[in-house]
């Protein structure tokens, strides 16, 4: 479990989400890219929400390990999501060729 602050708001994610989440947000600010994740999380008063995130160049993410032994919710489509997502920034598939570009056969 992490203590994540983004928009001077905090909240808990489960390590897999929270790892993602930086890796995601890094790889959209090193491309120039904008991008909206939504992850389930646990707030500051223990319970349970889901939380929007604008990822940019400009975003702002703090994450701090934490002792606490919360089970966070599970956020496994939205972290295959963001896992794909940073694999086709970071090794973009191969361009291919066009014959005719206006051929819509």
């Amino acid at each position: 479990m992490k203590h994540v602050t983004y928009a001077e708001r905090a909240l808990f994610l489960d390590d897999d989400s929270a790892d993602w989440l930086m890796e995601y947000a890094r790889a959209l600010g090193s491309a120039g890219l904008t991008d909206t994740v939504t992850l389930r999380a646990i707030g500051t008063d223990g319970n349970e929400m889901e939380a929007t995130f604008l990822l940019n160049a400009s975003t702002e993410l703090l994450m701090q390990t934490t002792r606490n032994h919360l089970v966070g919710p599970s956020n496994d489509e939205a972290v295959g999501y963001m896992q794909e997502r940073t694999r086709l920034i970071l090794t973009p598939p191969p361009a291919r060729t066009v014959e005719d570009p206006l051929d819509n056969s």
